[in-house]
């Protein structure tokens, strides 16, 4: 009798543990970080329970009808938000992080805005917020 209890407890820290690594990987690992540039389509906030920043870039470019020129991304820190509310329109260059899953408290996105590089106008090219 001890021996099966014994077995069942085994196979269940091994179950746990394997659900902790899953959700970890699955949630908060980052899966890739990088730059997207193109002209801020929309931005704002949204969400049923959890208001999220939620936005879409417009990358220039000739791409095919299968792939999509359009990168929609979510934003967690409020001075991120703040920059990109403030310059719809503008042609923009963000850093993103990329998780393989979307949580409702983060956004309805895999991809997170983290820091914004670069707004220009599109017209004259001229720089409104510089790198850094």
């Amino acid at each position: 009798m001890a021996g099966r209890f014994k077995v069942k407890t085994i196979i269940f820290w091994i179950l746990f543990i394997g659900l902790g690594i899953f959700v970890y990987v699955r949630y908060f690992w980052v899966f890739e970080t990088g730059t997207k540039g193109g002209i801020l389509n929309t931005f704002g906030k949204k969400g049923y329970v959890w208001k999220t920043y939620e936005g879409k870039l417009i990358q220039s470019g000739f791409r095919t009808n299968v792939q999509s020129n359009e990168f929609e991304f979510s934003v967690v820190s409020e001075s991120v938000a703040k920059v990109l509310l403030e310059n719809a329109g503008m042609n923009v260059q963000v850093h993103f992080k990329s998780y393989l899953g979307a949580l409702p408290w983060r956004g309805w996105q895999k991809y997170i805005v983290d820091s914004v590089y670069e707004v220009r106008n599109p017209t004259n090219l001229e720089n409104v917020i510089s790198p850094q």
